[in-house]
């Protein structure tokens, strides 16, 4: 008889069943991991209540980090017992993309959480090439924000930061959060946390955002333009996800600066003519940024899992929730609807 765990599955957008199901069984290359802790991405609440997974069930879940305690076939390099967290995205390696080491762009990739099971249970097996050891001093909460911390990673890298620059972050829930510490990581001078929530200000402001304004009590372009004396700052970081905090990024940055957005807002963006007129006559640079980078050489990962093993990057108090795998229907239903604050929400299977 198969060993069965316990695991959230979804069987359609809103039907999401915490039930007995088969552990896994790791395939060649793979490892079965024990789920320690799992984080609930902000595309987590909407895949799971709207938009479904790519088949039904799915067992979703991306963000997490757990001990190994299965090797399958062909695996050598990651021992048994080791504390691990895991790349989601499972490139395909053949496409163009792929062979320049574009693995976000992959036209064939996998994602564990999505496209196939992922951590919202007690094991998941993930390929061993997507596995990262964790410094002595990560814990397993810290390992499942890995994603968030890499993905902010890689949005800040795309500011262009020169050592004094003046950042301003539109949203700071955990990836603005992570971006805050990145930006002053990297040289920026004052940083400008931007949002409506009062206690995520809080937790920015104690991790080392110089100033923090609540956007729903002042204007935060006008406000910035006045701790800027009337010149904007060198760098915006947009991760509200709203073409609200959009325009405000444009309307907010010096002549010459870069903003770069990483949220998604799922609307249209009709700009105005005054935010079209800054991008043309001060010659603003505005990049995407999506996912992040885990080829050799240049993995966000990486570097983020050395940050954070040496104190650099920190968890503050991001983690709003601590919740048991049981819990985790009404908690997505609670941050669907915002029947409260919240921050990260973290599963402990």
């Amino acid at each position: 008889m198969k060993k069965t765990m316990k695991a959230a599955n979804l069987y359609a957008p809103a039907d999401i069943r915490v039930e007995q199901v088969a552990v896994p069984e790791p395939g060649e290359g793979e490892v079965l991991i024990r789920v320690k802790a799992v984080g609930v991405c902000g595309s987590d609440v909407s895949r799971l209540m709207e938009t479904g997974t790519y088949t039904f069930p799915t067992i979703p879940g991306h963000e997490f980090g757990g001990e190994i305690v299965g090797l399958g076939a062909g695996v050598e390099d990651v021992p048994e017992g080791a504390r691990v967290t895991v790349i989601p995205l499972i490139p395909c390696m053949t496409c163009e993309y792929c062979l320049i080491g574009e693995y976000t762009l992959c036209r064939e990739y996998d994602y564990l959480g999505s496209r196939c099971d992922g951590a919202y249970a007690e094991y998941v097996k993930a390929p061993a090439k997507n596995v990262l050891l964790l410094p002595d001093d990560v814990d397993f909460e810290m390992a499942a924000m890995t994603d968030p911390i890499s993905v902010a990673l890689h949005a800040v890298k795309k500011l262009g930061i020169q050592p004094g620059d003046r950042v301003a972050v539109f949203g700071v829930g955990p990836i603005g959060f992570f971006s805050v510490q990145w930006a002053k990581a990297l040289g920026a001078g004052d940083v400008i946390a931007v949002d409506i929530f009062p206690e995520k200000l809080a937790a920015a402001g104690a991790v080392g955002a110089d100033v923090c304004i609540n956007a729903r009590e002042t204007d935060a372009v006008a406000a910035i333009k006045e701790l800027t004396d009337g010149k904007g700052v060198e760098r915006s970081l947009e991760f509200a996800g709203s073409p609200i905090t959009q325009e405000q990024c444009i309307r907010a940055t010096a002549a010459l600066g870069s903003t770069v957005w990483g949220g998604i807002s799922h609307q249209p963006l009709n700009l105005s003519e005054q935010a079209v007129d800054d991008i043309l006559r001060k010659e603003l640079v505005i990049r995407g940024s999506w996912n992040s980078s885990f080829a050799p050489f240049v993995s966000d990962w990486e570097n983020a899992l050395a940050f954070m093993g040496r104190g650099k990057i920190v968890k503050g108090d991001v983690i709003t929730h601590r919740l048991s795998l049981d819990e985790l229907p009404d908690a997505i239903q609670m941050m669907l609807e915002r029947k409260t604050d919240f921050n990260k929400v973290m599963f402990f299977p």
